[in-house]
């Protein structure tokens, strides 16, 4: 009996050791399964992954070789063609000129893509190139611009020290010829209409775009009634060595001021901030970076500022209060005349235009220069009807010093 139950003792023994030898070598044989399993795969992507055919523009960038060993480039290049308005089957590969002045502005960006890229501020001060400061003119226009030949006229011979930008109508497809200086500078546009944000959404959508552009330093919105005042040389030459941005800002204690303010927009906005001015401005690089990635002020002003509050008469000129304090002149460069009121300034036609009236608008006023006094108040003017194109074109040229 006592030899029986011994017999069934060790019989359990045997089994359940068994058991565990049998579980150890399962587990030891899927330990080693999952490592081969593991190699194998690593090789596999390895292989895959240093393939010549699966990143063949990744072949195209320059070495790095040619760089001075004391230069360290910080740049992150992302490689996706929906962010970068760039083309890849360049079979040259891309140069660091793609980068920071692309030829191309038609692109597939979204706002919220474009603000964002616009944005990027190099942390290193000086550029890996010779970098000449260039002036964006930017035009907000709904269609053709009247005064194509005066501006070509204006630009003619100063090549590389300015950029053009054409916001039109989505539905306006008129390309002007090649030997233009507007051929193929239009942005990808929105529907603009007057008196509401869209207005000023057009505005940061040139600016954002004219950004892409690093040599771009100075920023000047321009519409399609607008002329310039004096030759390239001297617009140029008065932006480029400007302390100040040219925004115009003030305190207006009326209706048609701080009437508008709406106290909804407290605390972002409090009516101490609260400033108008005129729409057409001019701004250097820091600032315009300010305005494209505003995250704070401007959905305030989208929300609350409605008829008859104006977004583009009261955004930048208070949003330079808040982020432009130092950097702005509190003035535009651009003329208009308001005196007859309504909401509309001025239109000019044919008889308007003469010698003495274009005069007294270049040097009819005085202002604050870099901390000094000037004559030159006004680069720009407007509102011009397309009737005065004849008179401008015979008496802008030699008035003017176009091509000197």
């Amino acid at each position: 009996m006592k030899q029986g139950k011994l017999t069934v003792v060790v019989k359990e023994l045997c089994s359940g050791h068994f058991h565990v030898k049998t579980l150890i070598i399962f587990s030891l044989s899927m330990l080693f399964f999952i490592f081969v399993l593991g190699m194998l795969i690593n090789d596999r992507t390895r292989k895959f992954l240093t393939r010549d055919d699966l990143f063949p523009q990744l072949k195209t960038f320059p070495s790095l070789s040619p760089w001075p060993p004391s230069t360290h480039c910080q740049c992150n290049f992302s490689l996706s063609s929906h962010l970068l308005p760039l083309s890849f089957s360049n079979p040259r590969g891309l140069l660091l000129k793609d980068y920071t002045a692309p030829k191309e502005l038609w692109h597939s960006m979204r706002d919220e893509e474009l603000f964002w890229q616009a944005s990027m501020v190099p942390h290193i001060v000086e550029y890996p190139y010779n970098r000449t400061p260039k002036v964006a003119f930017m035009f907000l226009t709904k269609g053709r611009l009247p005064f194509a030949p005066l501006w070509e006229s204006f630009f003619k011979g100063h090549d590389g020290f300015y950029s053009v930008y054409l916001h039109a109508a989505p539905d306006f497809k008129n390309e002007p010829p090649e030997s233009s200086v507007f051929h193929k500078r239009k942005i990808p546009s929105q529907a603009v209409e007057w008196g509401k944000p869209t207005m000023v959404d057009a505005e940061r959508r040139l600016l954002a775009n004219a950004l892409l552009d690093f040599s771009n330093e100075r920023f000047v919105l321009l519409s399609e009634s607008c002329i310039p005042l004096f030759n390239f040389t001297t617009v140029y030459s008065h932006l480029v060595n400007s302390n100040h941005s040219f925004v115009s800002s003030f305190d207006d204690p009326r209706n048609v001021g701080r009437g508008r303010y709406n106290k909804q927009m407290w605390p972002t906005v409090t009516l101490s901030d609260w400033r108008k001015g005129s729409q057409w401005f001019e701004v250097h690089r820091k600032l315009a970076i300010e305005i494209v990635s505003d995250p704070t002020y401007y959905p305030v002003f989208k929300d609350f500022c409605l008829p008859p509050c104006y977004t583009d008469e009261h955004y930048l000129a208070t949003l330079v209060t808040k982020v432009g304090l130092g950097m702005n002149s509190n003035r535009t460069i651009t003329w208009v005349d308001w005196s007859t009121g309504g909401p509309h300034p001025t239109t000019f036609v044919r008889k308007d235009v003469t010698e003495s009236f274009l005069n007294r608008l270049r040097h009819g006023f005085n202002c604050t220069y870099n901390g000094g006094m000037s004559s030159i108040c006004h680069l720009f003017a407007r509102k011009f009807h397309p009737s005065t194109l004849e008179p401008l074109l015979k008496i802008a040229p030699a008035l003017f010093g176009f091509n000197t």
